[in-house]
């Protein structure tokens, strides 16, 4: 049988990245595609139980390599777990942020070492990339203004870190899209979410030669 298709969304916080990998996810469901969605920090019974726990803030006082280990134990799990069944029985993984949020929140914004990561990825990851992955780009202000709005709880550990963070956060993005072009699509995230969609599907149904009918 041959291999699902991994893809991810990635972006700042508010960019609208989970909408678009739902919408994403009904648009090849339309057309006969088996879907699996999920998300990180968890996506998997015990990885949830970790998400809790680095979104909550309970880890932050040990350090940014402690919150990386736990990204990776729960990005363990997940893998073993149901991304990768699910691409061995040739589902389409669609995830709301995997890698390159570690990289980006972590590696870049938190300053933990390269090296460390890279390791990490080697060990956890292996050979399970993304196939493409989206980009949601947005500044800062826009984005968590757009996010604490949709959130009903209030704003989670990173939501709640001040805009120089974020900034960061956005300029790491962007590096990793530009480093990555093969891999990264970055896509301008303050357009109409229709747009945005629109962008996405053009660019799946590209690469994967599928239908160019509208949703």
């Amino acid at each position: 049988m041959e291999r699902g298709r991994f893809i991810t969304f990635e972006g700042g916080e508010g960019t609208g990245k989970s909408t678009q990998a739902r919408r994403l996810a009904q648009a090849l469901r339309d057309r006969g595609i088996n879907v699996v969605e999920t998300r990180e920090p968890g996506g998997s019974p015990a990885a949830e139980l970790i998400r809790k726990i680095i979104l909550s803030g309970a880890a932050e006082p040990f350090g940014p390599v402690a919150e990386t280990m736990l990204f990776f134990s729960a990005r363990d799990d997940h893998l073993t777990t149901v991304i990768r069944p699910a691409l061995e029985r040739g589902d389409w993984v669609i995830c709301d942020r995997f890698i390159d949020s570690t990289r980006a929140y972590q590696e870049r914004a938190g300053k933990v070492k390269s090296d460390l990561i890279r390791s990490l990825e080697r060990t956890v990851i292996g050979e399970t990339w993304p196939d493409v992955t989206f980009i949601l780009d947005i500044d800062p202000e826009t984005g968590l203004e757009r996010a604490r709005g949709e959130t009903g709880g209030g704003p989670d550990r990173f939501e709640d870190a001040d805009i120089e963070y974020h900034k960061k956060i956005r300029t790491a993005f962007r590096a990793i899209a530009r480093s990555e072009p093969g891999r990264c699509v970055l896509i301008n995230a303050r357009k109409p979410a229709d747009d945005v969609a629109q962008t996405v599907w053009n660019e799946v149904s590209l690469r994967y030669d599928l239908d160019d009918e509208d949703d």
